[in-house]
């Protein structure tokens, strides 16, 4: 795939693309022989993966690091996995901070709803003893 094609298919655009290669957050991605990017299978799959893990708030630089331990090799892989499960750890922790802002702010609309049910009804007296005779 060009990098056209990649950049309509995950959403990114070709300048993040170019970028993400030129730190190393994606390995080098194969060329043509006149130079152009072919992004195959692979080149695609880490695209994805860094896609999902910036959506999750993971820092670029623990993706550079995660990028240079995989090309290091076999030798790496339990400092990859350690990488990754504190990266883990982290996006935990942020969901949960995430979640108690969550039910912080639905406890405050439900009081809103309660005071404007209350309200409701209050009014609804007022107008049913203004109506009756």
């Amino acid at each position: 795939m060009t990098i056209a094609e990649v950049s309509r298919a995950y959403g990114i655009s070709a300048d993040t693309l170019r970028y993400y290669e030129r730190i190393g957050l994606i390995p080098p991605v194969p060329r043509t022989k006149g130079g152009v990017r072919n992004y195959g299978e692979e080149s695609c799959g880490w695209i994805q993966l860094m896609k999902c893990m910036r959506a999750a708030g993971v820092q670029i630089e623990a993706l550079i690091e995660y990028v240079d331990l995989f090309r290091q090799g076999d030798a790496t892989i339990g400092a990859r996995k350690a990488l990754l499960m504190e990266q883990r750890d982290q996006l935990v922790a942020r969901m949960e901070e995430m979640q108690a802002s969550l039910d912080l702010l639905n406890q405050k609309i439900d009081r809103y709803e309660q005071s404007m049910v209350s309200a409701e009804r209050k009014l609804r007296l007022l107008h049913t003893e203004q109506t009756e005779p």
